[in-house]
């Protein structure tokens, strides 16, 4: 009855498509619930087995949870620089290695006593046998790890000074279109003139954050040689990896496991890497699949590390349409190419299997194969569960090598919680990797963004990791980068604008946004810590005087009263960053002995009320380096891991609020960063020349305007929420044009209603003989050039110091029409429903494949459809008036083509602006839902039916009919 392995799969075992290798005794197992105590030793056939999630008595057991020594040393990295990290030659090697053993020599001789002076010949360091190039490169290992790198001048300052004409020029435009109203069509005039301040007010936002853009240089040499010796230790920061996953039918698992396998098979040590996986879905087909991905990674690492490839995601690597010889110089790769790529295809097949078995669920739930009820078959009502695959005693790779651990985690789930969906999942993960590996850094990612560049988290490490810059970053963001995107981008899914030219401008002033994925996090700024607080320079009276000789300064004194409001007000501040803030002792025994101000902060009731009740947890949240704590004992840690996901330990806490990943709104990503921002710390843009990250995008329209409408509901409800950037967090230490950005991302969507508007005025023109600015004198035609030829300058000057292309940026000026009339509008109508009236609004995962046989295949037409109405009408109506213009200026002879060129060249805006759509609606026709086309057609013509017969906007005069005084009229 007991055994030392799981049994996987659905049904019997004949029901498998092969059978699934046995995993050895000592591969840490399967965990759902409360636990025995942990291994100290390894787990044997006689001491494991399954057990359901929820089973506290002891006639249900589980496996048990290994617990690794931080103190017991890892894997150490090589020291062949040149061949593992490409830094140099031979002669670098060698070089660093005669650095190296001279360190040693120094180090021995402080030891004995003798301490290198150099005031002092006799004992100066030349004498240790250093020359000019040893003493060059232990110079270059204390030099900074990252630069940050100004753009050129000649290419800012231009972009600077065409902005401030811009504004100058804004000014005049707006006073001659306030000052010269429209007569005939004072309406007209009226509803443009508001459009065209709001579109100003946006610009604003959106162009002055953008003010001070820059770049930054990494180097990676510096921090192998400042942190990695050989022999030794690698003392690298450790790093937990995140992936959240939640419907495998809509997020494939293949495309989970290669984002999990390009993980474990990162540049870096592996026993400072930990891979979580979250399984929002509780799905055993995400579990089984990651099962058979911890098989496969113990073929697939060593082939990556051994052979040096990019990148380190099989499906993506084996579909490269390169010359994969390429700087190969090992005479077996082509063989052992060919045999992984053998490997790799049978372990899609295999994945492919399951996925074939789980499209039709047995009436009686998931079995697996000892008999066992699957814990997640009632996806809204399981236990916690916890699945060691790969680590400590996991079991090594084909080289007989550690590989990094890989953890599957799925969150308790009952009736009656809120559950916060991905921002409450990955506050699990916060908790459980707090628990059970501690990393002060950790990355997250979704799972469809697969490690591009196997360097990645040491790009990430020359920032956290500088004595520097590292203690004020709370996050270092990279750029999003997408596969399978159609050469012109006919939707602005690579987004390039975004990340290529207002994230380099963040940079430059507090940081960029946190944007949901790819993002490598400091814990403790997670944990809602400040940053630590430097110490102050001494002040002086004047530029040319020291402060001594200028006197001091006094400041009135504070009452007692003011002082402890002060305080009370005021979050934990860190003023170092390497020490413990607290004691677990002071955690476990109370707080006897302190003074009043540190018993109010360090109390255990006060910890418990931010944290929550674990004592595991809350003396991990001490520990800034990070690692387990030592007075943990292995027998509470898996206790402790399962308590800290279950559904009620965030009640009463302020998880969600003021630590952790933000709630209150579908964007999270939004709420979370500028929380940290507005606490002080600032954030870091990272762009390595290979993309760190690549994910997948949505191609087709339909996908694409969801994606968008969930942002922007986000957005309204951010700006509907006490977080909102306009009034929150002042007095604190937010920069002015980093709330500028914030209020820009959350205000952005509001445009969709004049945007709306602003579109519909052509049509209405060209079908009313009437426009929306008079007779235009010459001085007029100057501001209006003026305003023209500014717009396209900001663009060029735009493109010319980012490198954007000018096709990229079109696109999304395209898109951004596009969006702002359809996504952003119904984003508007939803997030005030669901804020002010409480109408809750579900959204479904963006699929990451297709799928044909979607169970929401109803709803999401019905949203698509929806979502096309309003373009589709705006195409109708604008090619209506234009025919409606040009026939009427036919009839009317050739003297009514002036006026009619500004009406024309005024739809043709926005007909060139919705050009994408239409394309893809045409493209699309034979699948074009008929109701779209029914009532596009029918609200366009009873719209300009009804426009002619009413024409509201002219001033009709009054006086005696025509009809009755006749010529004397």
């Amino acid at each position: 009855m007991l055994h030392g392995h799981m049994s996987y799969g659905r049904g019997d075992a004949h029901d498998m498509p092969r059978s699934v290798q046995t995993i050895e005794p000592q591969t840490p197992l399967y965990t759902s619930g409360p636990q025995g105590p942990l291994d100290s030793h390894p787990i044997s056939p006689d001491n494991s087995v399954l057990g359901g999630a929820n089973s506290i008595s002891g006639s249900k057991r589980i496996y048990p949870f290994p617990y690794s020594d931080p103190g017991t040393p890892g894997i150490t990295k090589s020291g062949d620089f040149s061949k593992e990290y490409g830094y140099g030659s031979v002669a670098w090697k060698e070089r660093v290695d005669s650095w190296k053993s001279k360190q040693e020599k120094l180090q021995m001789t402080t030891t004995e006593g003798v301490i290198p002076s150099s005031g002092s010949k006799g004992d100066s360091v030349d004498d240790s046998g250093m020359d000019g190039a040893d003493v060059s490169l232990m110079d270059e290992a204390r030099q900074p790890l990252s630069r940050k790198v100004n753009i050129a001048s000649s290419l800012i300052n231009p972009y600077r000074m065409v902005i401030v004409l811009r504004l100058v020029v804004l000014g005049f435009f707006f006073r001659y279109r306030i000052l010269n109203p429209v007569p005939n069509a004072f309406g007209l005039w009226l509803t443009s003139i508001v459009c065209e301040i709001w579109f100003a007010f946006s610009w604003i936002l959106d162009q002055f954050p953008k003010w001070f853009p820059i770049n930054r240089e990494t180097y990676l040499d510096r921090l192998s040689l400042r942190y990695e010796r050989e022999g030794e230790p690698s003392h690298l920061a450790a790093v937990d990896v995140f992936v959240s996953t939640v419907d495998p039918m809509k997020e494939p698992p293949l495309v989970t496991a290669n984002t999990v396998l390009s993980i474990l098979a990162v540049d870096y040590p592996v026993d400072k890497v930990s891979c979580y996986v979250s399984d929002d879905g509780a799905a055993m087909l995400t579990f089984e699949a990651l099962s058979e991905t911890s098989e496969f990674a113990r073929k697939w690492v060593p082939f990556c590390k051994n052979f040096n490839i990019e990148p380190r995601a099989p499906e993506v690597y084996f579909a490269q349409k390169i010359d994969y010889l390429k700087d190969k110089v090992q005479p077996n790769f082509v063989k052992e190419r060919r045999a992984m790529k053998r490997e790799y295809e049978e372990f899609k097949v295999r994945i492919n299997a399951l996925v074939a078995k789980a499209q039709k669920v047995p009436d009686e739930g998931w079995i697996m194969q000892d008999g066992t009820p699957w814990p997640g078959n009632n996806t809204r009502d399981h236990p916690g569960m916890i699945q060691v695959f790969l680590g400590h005693s996991g079991g090594l790779d084909s080289d007989g090598n550690e590989l990094p651990r890989l953890v599957y985690v799925s969150r308790e789930k009952r009736p009656g919680f809120n559950h916060h969906k991905k921002a409450g999942a990955m506050n699990a993960l916060v908790r459980v990797s707090a628990v059970l590996t501690n990393a002060p850094y950790f990355l997250n990612l979704d799972c469809d963004h697969y490690i591009n560049n196997s360097k990645a988290l040491r790009e990430a490490m020359c920032f956290m990791m500088d004595p520097t810059v590292g203690p004020k970053v709370c996050y270092v963001q990279f750029p999003q980068r997408f596969d399978g995107i159609d050469l012109h981008d006919r939707y602005a899914n690579r987004n390039t604008v975004f990340f290529d030219i207002n994230m380099k401008g963040l940079d430059g002033v507090q940081g960029p946004v946190y944007v949901g994925t790819g993002c490598c996090f400091r814990r403790q700024a997670l944990y809602g810590y400040d940053p630590p607080i430097q110490p102050k320079k001494p002040s002086m009276a004047c530029d040319c005087l020291p402060g001594w000789l200028c006197g001091p300064r006094h400041s009135k004194k504070k009452s007692g009263k003011s002082k402890k409001t002060e305080q009370k007000k005021q979050p934990p501040v860190r003023t170092d960053s390497t020490v413990p803030i607290f004691n677990l002792e002071d955690i476990e025994e109370g707080m006897e002995g302190y003074d009043d101000d540190k018993s109010l902060m360090m109390s255990k009731k006060n910890f418990e009320k931010r944290f929550g009740q674990s004592p595991v947890f809350l003396a991990s949240t001490l520990l800034e380096e990070g690692g387990v704590p030592p007075s943990a004992s292995p027998a509470g840690l898996l206790k402790e891991a399962i308590h800290v996901i279950s559904c009620g330990y965030e009640d009463k806490t302020d998880w969600g609020l003021e630590i952790g990943w933000i709630y209150g709104s579908v964007t999270e990503d939004i709420l979370t960063g500028f929380k940290m921002h507005a606490r002080g710390w600032r954030s870091v843009y990272c762009m390595p020349r290979r993309p760190a990250f690549k994910g997948s995008a949505p191609i087709n329209l339909s996908d694409r305007l969801n994606q968008v409408l969930r942002w922007a509901l986000g957005s309204v409800e951010i700006f509907l929420s006490r977080h909102c950037p306009l009034w929150y967090g002042y007095g604190g230490r937010l920069k002015f044009l980093e709330r500028f950005a914030y209020i820009n991302t959350i205000v952005y969507p509001l445009t969709s209603i004049p945007l709306l508007v602003y579109c519909t005025l052509p049509a209405i023109c060209l079908l009313t003989g009437k426009f929306i600015i008079p007779t235009i004198s010459n001085i007029a035609s100057l501001w209006f050039l003026g305003l023209f030829l500014s717009i396209i300058a900001t663009g060029v000057l735009e493109m010319r110091w980012s490198g954007v292309g000018i096709e990229e940026w079109w696109r999304n000026e395209q898109f951004w029409v596009i969006g702002g009339v359809s996504a952003h509008l119904f984003a508007v109508i939803q997030g005030f429903l669901k804020v002010l009236a409480g109408i809750d609004t579900n959204f479904t995962v963006t699929s990451k494949g297709s799928d044909d046989q979607d169970q929401f295949a109803e709803l999401y037409l019905f949203k698509w459809t929806s979502l096309l109405i309003p373009p589709t009408t705006l195409l109708v109506i604008n090619l209506v008036g234009v025919v409606a213009g040009i026939s009427d200026a036919i009839s009317s002879g050739y003297s009514s083509w002036g006026p009619l060129f500004g009406k024309l060249f005024f739809a043709f805006w926005v007909i060139v602006h919705l050009y994408p759509f239409l394309k893809g609606l045409m493209g699309r026709q034979n699948r074009t839902p008929t109701i779209v086309i029914v009532w596009s057609v029918l609200l366009a013509s009873i719209f300009s039916l009804l426009w002619v017969r009413i024409d509201p906007f002219l001033i009709r005069a009054t006086g005696p009919d025509q009809k009755l005084c006749g010529i004397n009229c």
